[in-house]
């Protein structure tokens, strides 16, 4: 069975779909990454859709899914590198994805993440890190 990798990056996961999502595969992702943030602790999920070129309205709402479960676990989500056509089309299927934010690229998809959450949590998180070093 195919998976999408979920990479955790500090208090973050970060999420790069390299093919169009087939319905199986955008569900068995929403449930794994929001079982990876419920696991984790994740602060922040980015999701890089920068190499798909299709969505349609079953896509556009398991972005919108994982936005808002994920908010109900104390998580931020930002969508990067959409593709204009992406962008249109979500707009004409009434897709409002609420909840979700997004940016041009990774560099600035992570910078918005950490405005969300704040650098005291970053901090925080460093400071954990070191605790359980002896």
């Amino acid at each position: 069975m195919e998976k999408i990798p979920i990479l955790r990056m500090g208090p973050y996961l970060l999420v790069t779909i390299q093919v169009d999502l087939y319905d199986r595969l955008a569900l068995n992702l929403e449930a794994d990454l929001i079982q990876t943030v419920n696991k984790t602790g994740a602060r922040g999920v980015l999701i890089d859709i920068s190499a798909v070129t299709i969505v349609d309205s079953f896509m556009g709402r398991i972005i919108g899914n994982i936005a808002s479960m994920a908010r109900i676990l104390d998580a931020e989500t930002v969508v990067v590198g959409m593709q204009p056509a992406v962008a249109i089309t979500l707009i004409e299927l009434g897709l409002p994805l609420k909840g979700v934010y997004t940016a041009l690229n990774v560099e600035k998809g992570m910078e918005l993440l950490k405005a969300r959450i704040g650098p005291d949590h970053d901090e925080q998180d460093d400071e954990d890190d070191d605790a359980g070093i002896e």
